[in-house]
């Protein structure tokens, strides 16, 4: 019987992990074994931090509308009880935005919570 060799699939293998690992720091780039853990690493933190973007952003909306209800004087609970009670359906990206770049709509719906 033959031998088996495997080096074409362990070429193949470890130049998609090299690949992947370009522009990494010193050997992390071209040592196929730094290169792998260092990959791992990443792959790990791509994963939470797809998850963590959520938050952070989320967290950038509220403190823009805030900013945006204090300047109008209103507070940020007051206001979104407020779009609660008078059933509008603005999630927070919408709402920070209309207070960035068109604050007179968003001094609009600071009136009609008012009222």
């Amino acid at each position: 019987m033959a031998k088996i060799k495997h080096s074409v699939a362990t070429r193949r293998r470890k130049k998609r992990v090299l690949k992947k690992a370009k522009g990494y720091w010193g050997d992390r780039s071209k040592q196929f074994q730094q290169a792998r853990r260092t990959l791992m690493h990443a792959l790990v933190y791509a994963y939470a931090d797809r998850r963590r973007k959520k938050r952070t952003f989320r967290r950038l909306w509220i403190t823009r509308i805030n900013a945006a209800c204090r300047g109008a004087g209103i507070t940020y609970s007051a206001f979104m009880n407020g779009l609660k009670k008078a059933k509008v359906v603005l999630d927070r990206k919408v709402l920070a935005d209309l207070a960035v770049k068109d604050s007179a709509a968003f001094k609009k719906l600071v009136e009609l919570i008012k009222q």
